[in-house]
């Protein structure tokens, strides 16, 4: 029996993201969403994902599990809508929408991502789930695509999550302050972030299964590690409570690649500065959230002490 569309609505397109791709290694940067965009990405973040060694997968995926019922049976409305900014590949989502369909609620999942491959694989995790399924491609960086997820009067509530430490990836009181607008009287933000930042945050980033991953886009455009050194670099001076773990490609010799008919050429001691990570002391993380304009119903702190989730709601 031949299978329903997937049903996915389209802000940021393939062009506008290969235009931005030639435009940012031009400036010697590579943004956030490229490192899920290419196949190749694609399948390294899959495989890190499943590397036990790659804590923070299942950090975050743990917190989750153990708070989707609480917050499943805490709803009083029989509709819900699970928005998930940044889905990825939607397989933590699972559990949030499987608790939900358990306590008999009537579930629409939106997937929220820009990678094309990875919002597919969102869409296919809620249908095998047997929930109606809204996929959105978008920019979570540009204020325009997520005026699309403002609430509207006719809306059941929502939960609305950003997992996977995806906030630090971003200037976080930016973002909270976006997220803020999204998020109505009767809906939940479920956030979590990474707590610390020592030696054990760096090494974390430095096994080989994240340096695949990290390495992905470069790789998709012929560049490998005997062009340059990936390097991790910690940085204190961001907010008081915050700090960034940022990394960047080093290149060894003069290099040049094709990339969409266009030659680029590198020199020899030219860096690509790649996206960053960012760290949250607890007590600045609750602070990021108040001054948004969020208050804490629960929280909830991995074993390990190194993730802290939460879900929150807005204050009137």
């Amino acid at each position: 029996m031949p299978q329903t569309p997937l049903e996915l609505e389209v802000l940021l397109t393939e062009s506008m993201i290969a235009d931005r791709f030639l435009q940012s290694l031009g400036q010697r940067i590579l943004p956030e969403l490229f490192f899920y965009w290419f196949p190749l990405s694609v399948r390294a973040w899959g495989a890190l994902c499943r590397d036990s060694r790659y804590r923070n997968y299942l950090r975050s995926e743990t917190l989750l599990k153990a708070t989707a019922k609480t917050l499943a049976d805490s709803l009083t409305d029989r509709r819900v809508e699970v928005i998930s900014l940044g889905a990825g590949q939607g397989t933590k989502d699972r559990h949030l929408i499987a608790a939900l369909v358990e306590s008999g609620r009537q579930v629409t999942y939106r997937p929220v991502d820009a990678g094309h491959m990875l919002l597919e694989m969102a869409c296919e995790q809620g249908r095998e789930l047997g929930v109606s399924v809204r996929g959105l491609k978008a920019d979570l960086t540009d204020p325009a695509h997520l005026a699309w997820l403002k609430p509207r009067g006719d809306d059941p509530p929502r939960i609305i999550t950003l997992l996977g430490n995806t906030l630090g990836a971003f200037d976080p009181a930016v973002m909270l302050g976006r997220l803020r607008t999204l998020v109505g009287e009767e809906d939940r933000l479920v956030i979590d972030a990474e707590l610390g930042n020592d030696e054990a945050t760096r090494s974390g980033y430095e096994h080989p299964a994240n340096q695949v991953f990290a390495l992905a886009p470069l790789r998709s455009i012929g560049l490998t590690e005997h062009d340059g050194t990936l390097v991790f670099q910690s940085s204190n001076h961001v907010l008081p409570g915050v700090h960034r773990l940022e990394k960047y490609f080093r290149f060894h010799t003069d290099r040049s690649v094709m990339v969409a008919g266009e030659r680029l050429d590198f020199k020899a001691g030219e860096s690509i500065h790649m996206n960053h990570s960012g760290k949250f002391e607890r007590e600045t993380f609750c602070t990021l959230l108040a001054e948004a304009g969020f208050s804490l119903h629960s929280e909830q702190i991995s074993d390990d002490g190194r993730f802290m989730m939460v879900n929150a709601k807005p204050r009137p």
